[in-house]
């Protein structure tokens, strides 16, 4: 409940920031003009923020637990890599800036990260043939990752043009999120947090251990495919509509944890919503700190994001000492 309610400020919130900074929504009702600003921009904007957080707490939870380790983000299966290939390859055909191109090519380089960042989560089943050992999936996540990076590296370099455009790419912003990507994003939201709920019984015996889980005589492979699918659909759906947001998908589960104990079920539910209200609350700020201009908001939750895991392990450390 406490997550909803701040959900739902931080919307009402957002729609009052804008390139003046703060403005009351009341002074604004009776201008046309600023309602309509409000509701063709600002209002997809930020419910957009929100399921980009959304998808992507989602999937950080996810990652979590089907590879057993506190620090998988959703993009350790390559997906942020392969997006950046398929964007920075769509640049070089469509030549121009991702989020400030007619509508056609905005859509064709949205369907590139998209089409890039399965592809590497597909790359990555491949080489590691199957989801049997999450160990190989790890590592295969990894390669596919490095390789597919360089290869976006080298697309860059030998295109200088388009340095700038990969740079906002990398660095994210819920800025051109219109009502299409806002209405994609919360459909894809809802879908992959039901399947992953549903499929969370699987998570929670891996926890145990792999013979753990296998005795209790679940489809393992079958459940941790659709659960990387999952992982895919989830974090894809974003990317493509933001570009690479960061710490995100790492720290909302972490910060679920540090609050209360619970089951993956509601250890998915719980960290989507935070992750919503994270990537909410890092987009007001990158959109008010230095208005008229405006930070990118993969910065802003970097920082948060890494202030409040070193605040974190400091803690964690602080009571193994005290132990």
């Amino acid at each position: 409940m406490i997550l909803l309610c701040l959900s739902a400020g931080l919307v009402l919130l957002g729609l009052g920031v804008g390139s003046n900074g703060w403005e009351s929504l009341a002074s604004m009702w009776q201008q046309s003009l600023a309602m309509q600003i409000v509701w063709d921009i600002r209002l997809p904007r930020t419910l957009g923020a929100w399921a980009a957080g959304a998808l992507l707490g989602l999937s950080g939870a996810v990652a979590q637990g089907l590879f057993r380790n506190p620090l998988a983000d959703p993009y350790l299966l390559g997906s942020a890599s392969g997006a950046a290939l398929g964007v920075s390859t769509a640049l070089v055909l469509f030549g121009g800036s991702p989020f400030a191109t007619a509508w056609v090519v905005r859509m064709g380089l949205t369907g590139a990260a998209f089409a890039g960042a399965v592809l590497a989560v597909f790359l990555t089943l491949l080489l590691a043939r199957g989801v049997q050992h999450s160990l190989r999936l790890l590592l295969a996540g990894v390669i596919v990752g490095v390789v597919l990076g360089a290869i976006g590296s080298l697309v860059t370099m030998l295109r200088p043009d388009i340095v700038q455009s990969m740079q906002a790419f990398m660095l994210g912003s819920s800025g051109y999120v219109g009502w299409s990507g806002c209405g994609l994003m919360l459909v894809v939201w809802l879908i992959c947090l039901v399947i992953s709920v549903a499929l969370s019984q699987v998570l929670d015996g891996l926890s145990l251990g792999e013979a753990t889980a296998a005795s209790l005589g679940l489809p393992l492979a079958q459940m941790r495919l659709a659960l990387v699918v999952m992982i895919a659909l989830s974090a894809g759906t974003a990317v493509a509509q933001t570009g690479l947001i960061v710490f995100v998908g790492l720290a909302a589960p972490h910060l679920v944890r540090s609050v209360l104990k619970t089951t993956h079920a509601g250890l998915i539910m719980l960290s989507s919503l935070a992750g919503g209200v994270l990537l909410s609350a890092a987009d007001i700020l990158s959109r008010w700190m230095i208005a008229p201009q405006e930070l990118p908001v993969g910065v802003v939750t970097a920082i948060l994001g890494g202030a409040y895991l070193l605040r974190l392990m400091h803690k964690q450390r602080r009571y193994s000492e005290h132990v």
